[in-house]
């Protein structure tokens, strides 16, 4: 679904990573009973708008050095902070919050929360408008200045959110592979499609060779992340070991897509710079996917990790 929704709109790939591959599945598996049934069915039927908040002004690839902190203040957390990057940051009605609990024990001190933020006070959230694309995907940035979360608002232990946050990961991972793997397919169409139309030297430029020689290989990028993309999914539903196979998906698929985005401009010509056509939206939506869930460089960490028997594959 998130491949073919993306096709259409890479923007609208984002909810199923915001409300069932990220929150859902998550308090689903760490969440307790009370927590699964308050949450989940409002993030499966839309009517309860979800988010995550990893990212830190400081604090990227590398989460444990996040300086967001929630104090145990007896009766309740206090949150003081900030996170940026959120997908729905102003938007959302419920979604997952990762804060250090004890900041000296650097990941082993990271716990989980579910965040109500219209429902807490002293939390301040902008919107982020200078994006290069996904105009129609909100994000913002959120400001904790003393805001109070109720004892029952974290999800887990304790020390947890580091192991909670990479498993999470490891499937909103591959909501984005999925996602590249369809802006990829609606470039490659795209231009199978205009180099079939435009014509040039007497006849359509899909009879050049050059041409020819970019259509096979973006051809050739997308159907091997399609392979990437479908082996991880089939792991995941048989309940396999699948952080490899997940990391290379989307290392490869949001690679291909920004590849394959980018051909596509240059077989559409000064067509492709303007907004009137699709290409340039497609070139400029794929970005996003190099970094978006932990960027290409973190992937590559991942499969070298795993390759070389250093980490499990889990």
């Amino acid at each position: 679904m998130a491949e073919q929704v993306a096709r259409v709109s890479a923007s609208w790939r984002l909810p199923f990573n915001m409300q069932n591959l990220g929150p859902s599945l998550t308090v689903a598996k760490f969440g307790t009973e009370e927590q699964k049934q308050k949450f989940i069915p409002g993030w499966v039927d839309g009517s309860q708008i979800g988010f995550f908040g990893m990212t830190e002004p400081e604090s990227g690839s590398d989460v444990a050095s996040m300086k967001t902190v929630a104090r145990d203040m007896g009766d309740h957390w206090e949150l003081r902070g900030n996170k940026i990057w959120v997908s729905n940051a102003s938007q959302g009605d419920a979604g997952l919050l990762y804060v250090m609990t004890d900041p000296e024990k650097r990941h082993r001190g990271m716990s989980a929360f579910i965040l109500e933020p219209k429902k807490v006070n002293d939390l301040a959230a902008t919107d982020i408008e200078t994006k290069l694309g996904l105009y129609c995907a909100p994000t913002g940035e959120m400001a904790f200045n003393g805001t109070r979360l109720p004892k029952d608002a974290l999800l887990g232990e304790p020390g947890q959110g580091f192991k909670i946050c990479m498993w999470q990961l490891n499937n909103t991972r591959l909501g984005c592979a999925a996602g590249a793997l369809g802006v990829a397919g609606a470039a490659l169409e795209l231009s199978i499609d205009y180099a079939n139309e435009r014509t040039q030297f007497g006849k359509p430029i899909s009879h050049h060779q050059m041409v020819q020689a970019q259509i096979a290989e973006m051809a050739v990028e997308h159907e091997a992340a399609r392979m990437l993309v479908y082996r991880a999914a089939w792991l995941k539903d048989q309940g396999k070991p699948n952080q490899y196979e997940t990391s290379m998906a989307k290392y490869l698929a949001s690679e291909a897509a920004v590849h394959v985005a980018n051909e596509c401009m240059k077989i559409f010509g000064s067509y492709g710079y303007s907004t009137e056509y699709g290409a340039e939206r497609l070139y400029r939506d794929a970005k996003s996917l190099q970094v978006v869930e932990g960027t290409s460089n973190v992937q590559k960490l991942i499969i070298s990790g795993i390759a070389c028997g250093h980490t499990p594959n889990r």
